[in-house]
């Protein structure tokens, strides 16, 4: 039987700058992790997906983290079972062995350079590192533009909200989680991206997070209507009761929540459109707003909504331009490193797992018998 694929982003491009939850995924490295360092373009990426699908076929459920910067491209995989990751160690998420040799491993592909030949393209090397640079600070700033005027939008749905019908909902809720407790545990927070701003757009993953048999509670409301502080609730009640709570959080304003889920209980809710028209339950906090209080700001509420998505349109425009660049980045090093050599080293480190892995399947058997 073939494992599962859980699709995330462990960083984003938001707001407030490239956002990292890095360290949510490093924490799955509890038998092994391993550092790939070298430059763009010479296969941390490609490894990474060769190992994580061989370990699916094995059997074995893989979180492949995705790079927002790149939707195409692995930033890391964990396979919690193995308690193995592997991770790019490289810019803007630089990474050290915490425990060299003891857990941490380096994988550094750049020893299969030539250096003489990037040397030769040294200045527009570094030219096209400054440039990718200059078009994500631009991004940058269109985002934190934009999260202004999503602000304005929130602060008018605000005033026009009956939140203590929110409070009825999240009280339903909190009611099933008084079912359940875990005496002398507090449960752990895990936060991640399931959707990210990307050269390709807005990719949102949340599908391949919440799999059956989950069951799945879509949340719609405007921007202010209360969604990321009922999770927030939610989410809390379950730690306190001592289960572990996975909180994905949105694109433009990293502190929100866009889905929650409880795996002890097979339990999500999610603000996702992936689920809009699919057969979950759905929960509407518009049901809330007063419409009269709303009534006199329409027109300002229409421009904001167009300046809104111009502003996020543009920082993605500055995050394919950074793109552009990067590839031309890559071709530098493509050109001049052996494959060859590092896809041999590929083999022997996927070697490596694969007779981890036959070790654990063998030890299991045994002990069944």
């Amino acid at each position: 039987m073939t494992g599962r694929i859980i699709k995330v982003f462990p960083g984003g491009n938001t707001s407030e700058g490239f956002y990292s939850y890095y360290r949510y995924l490093l924490e799955k490295g509890t038998k092994k992790t391993y550092i790939i360092k070298g430059g763009p373009g010479v296969g941390k990426s490609t490894l990474m997906y060769k190992v994580g699908k061989k370990m699916v076929e094995q059997g074995y459920d893989v979180e492949f983290h995705y790079c927002s910067s790149d939707s195409n491209s692995l930033d890391g995989i964990a396979i919690e079972r193995l308690g193995i990751v592997m991770v790019d160690g490289t810019a803007p998420h630089i990474i050290d062995p915490q425990y060299p040799g003891a857990l941490d491993e380096i994988i550094n592909l750049g020893e299969f350079w030539d250096i003489n030949g990037l040397q030769k393209n040294r200045e527009k090397i570094i030219s096209c590192t400054k440039k990718v640079s200059r078009y994500f600070a631009r991004a940058y700033s269109y985002f934190k533009a934009a999260r202004f005027i999503a602000d304005n939008l929130a602060s008018i749905y605000q005033m026009s909200m009956n939140y203590a019908g929110v409070n009825r909902i999240a009280g339903i809720f909190q009611d099933i989680l008084n079912d359940t407790y875990t005496e002398g545990r507090i449960g752990n927070e895990r936060h991640l991206f399931s959707c990210a701003y990307t050269p390709q757009g807005f990719i949102d993953h949340t599908a391949s997070i919440l799999q059956d048999p989950v069951k799945v509670y879509y949340l719609e409301g405007h921007i202010g209507t209360g969604k990321s502080t009922l999770m927030r609730k939610i989410a809390s009640r379950a730690v306190e009761k001592g289960l572990d709570v996975e909180i994905y959080h949105t694109p433009l304003i990293p502190s929100k929540i866009g889905s929650i889920l409880i795996k002890d209980l097979n339990l999500a809710l999610t603000t996702s459109e992936s689920f809009k028209d699919k057969h979950e339950e759905a929960i509407d906090l518009n049901q809330f707003l007063n419409l009269k209080l709303i009534e006199p700001y329409k027109e300002q509420m229409e421009k904001d909504r167009a300046l809104l998505k111009e502003l996020i349109d543009t920082g993605l425009s500055n995050i394919r331009r950074a793109k552009e660049e990067h590839d031309l980045l890559e071709q530098y090093y493509i050109t001049n490193m052996n494959f060859a050599v590092a896809n041999q080293r590929s083999e022997e480190i996927l070697n490596e797992l694969l007779n981890q892995t036959d070790c654990k399947i063998h030890t299991s058997l045994e002990r069944h018998h």
